[in-house]
């Protein structure tokens, strides 16, 4: 999209933002909000910037072939994203293991990745199975799992307003499925929080 085309979004995407204040009651020509539907606008682009995520960009320049076949884990990553249903947020913890085949991947690209697909509007189920099955794809190891721990601003916020609850789902995949002593390990090491 040319700069031109993407003023024109940008600015009738600022348009629908005061109609909405207004329609909420809300005068948008007040000193507090006057500005506010550019800085939403600008907030929602980021916020959403995953879909333009080259994901092929992140992960082809840090392959490397390594002939290591113990379990390689990246715990406690942060992540915040969009509920679909809401547009509220959700964040927590992202939790990655793959046992090598003869491949690695770079350990700063797994946190990219994760936001490459939390930066989206999301359900965690689906957030969790992206994460591991691009794994999975990109450097074929004898299996991947996947950990997310989040918060949901919109069980604690609205509906049933539980602020202390969270939501904690997994997707394994090959001997993390398969193998209960390959599953148990990568548990049992996120659980430990560090400590020995």
């Amino acid at each position: 999209m040319g700069t031109k085309a993407m003023e024109a979004v940008t600015a009738s995407s600022e348009e629908l933002v005061r109609t909405l204040l207004a329609r909420l009651g809300e005068d948008p020509e007040r000193e507090g909000l006057v500005r506010t539907p550019e800085r939403f606008v600008r907030s929602m682009q980021h916020l959403t910037s995953g879909y333009k995520a080259d994901l092929e960009g992140i992960l082809r320049g840090a392959l490397f072939t390594v002939e290591y076949d113990e379990m390689v884990i990246v715990r406690d990553i942060e992540l915040f994203s969009l509920c679909e249903h809401h547009l509220l947020p959700f964040y927590g913890r992202c939790h990655v293991a793959y046992l090598p085949k003869g491949k690695v991947l770079g350990l700063s690209k797994i946190p990219r990745l994760v936001d490459a697909f939390a930066r989206r509007l999301q359900v965690q189920e689906r957030l969790t199975m992206q994460i591991a099955e691009t794994i999975q794809t990109w450097i074929e190891p004898e299996g991947v799992g996947v950990v997310v721990e989040a918060r949901h601003l919109c069980m604690m916020m609205r509906g049933v307003e539980k602020q202390h609850s969270s939501a904690v789902t997994s997707h394994m995949l090959g001997q993390f499925r398969s193998c209960a002593e390959t599953r148990n390990e990568f548990l049992n090491l996120i659980r430990s929080n560090g400590k020995s």
